[in-house]
């Protein structure tokens, strides 16, 4: 019986992945930063990412997230929240996240840019949402602009980019394309917000042919989420 591959070579297998997909694209490796999702995984997982040398780590709850930020304090990491935020909970996360990947509606980027204690800042990336589906999460195309605006005229939040994920019935990579040419349009307002967070396990390689500049891959390198007991 094959044996299950290790944590580290799941790690390594998707680092390499990663850089041939850098090469393909002629881009530089520098140029990609990769998120490991670590949700629903314990502590104890990401210490031990943090000794094979990751630096940044996502989730996309809340409480989870500030308690293992806690508890690995003493570890040099950028925590990334990536998932649905409460604009009731904006501070919380804010104690903890480097940069939040979630921006997606005008009352959450008030209520950010009232939790940021002055002189502080956290970088943001607008999320779209590729779908007819109102109910996920995401703002639509056609208010990209709207809320770019409201964004960059609050104090603290650095506009980095977008963000986006691949419907399921979807080729990715002509989905990625369209994300990137929506970021040409807020790059136009925002020279600076170049950044492009799309691709995870199972579509990276079709993001960074794209401009992806930050990967969130999860299970391909952290294996199946723990069955709750």
């Amino acid at each position: 019986m094959q044996s299950t591959p290790s944590l580290a070579d799941r790690l390594a297998l998707v680092r390499s992945a990663v850089a041939d997909a850098v090469r393909e694209a002629g881009r530089a490796e520098s140029e990609v930063t990769t998120i490991v999702v670590t949700k629903f995984h314990p502590a104890s997982l990401v210490r031990e990412l943090a000794a094979l040398g990751v630096t940044d780590v996502g989730e996309n709850r809340q409480q989870e997230a500030s308690e293992k930020a806690a508890e690995l304090a003493d570890l040099d990491l950028a925590w990334h929240f990536i998932g649905q935020l409460q604009s009731k909970k904006t501070r919380a996360v804010l104690a903890f996240a480097s940069a939040i990947h979630s921006l997606d509606r005008p009352s959450l980027v008030t209520a950010l840019g009232n939790a940021l204690e002055p002189g502080a800042s956290v970088d943001a990336f607008i999320q779209l949402n590729l779908t007819d589906d109102p109910a996920r999460g995401g703002v639509r195309p056609v208010d990209l602009e709207p809320l770019a605006e409201s964004v960059l005229a609050t104090d603290g939040i650095r506009m980095r980019g977008l963000m986006a994920v691949a419907p399921l019935d979807s080729d990715p990579r002509a989905q990625f394309a369209r994300v990137r040419k929506l970021g040409e349009r807020v790059q136009r307002m925002a020279p600076d917000a170049t950044d492009l967070s799309m691709g995870m396990s199972g579509d990276y390689r079709a993001a960074i042919l794209e401009g992806a500049t930050h990967l969130r891959i999860g299970t391909a390198i952290t294996g199946n989420r723990p069955v709750a007991g």
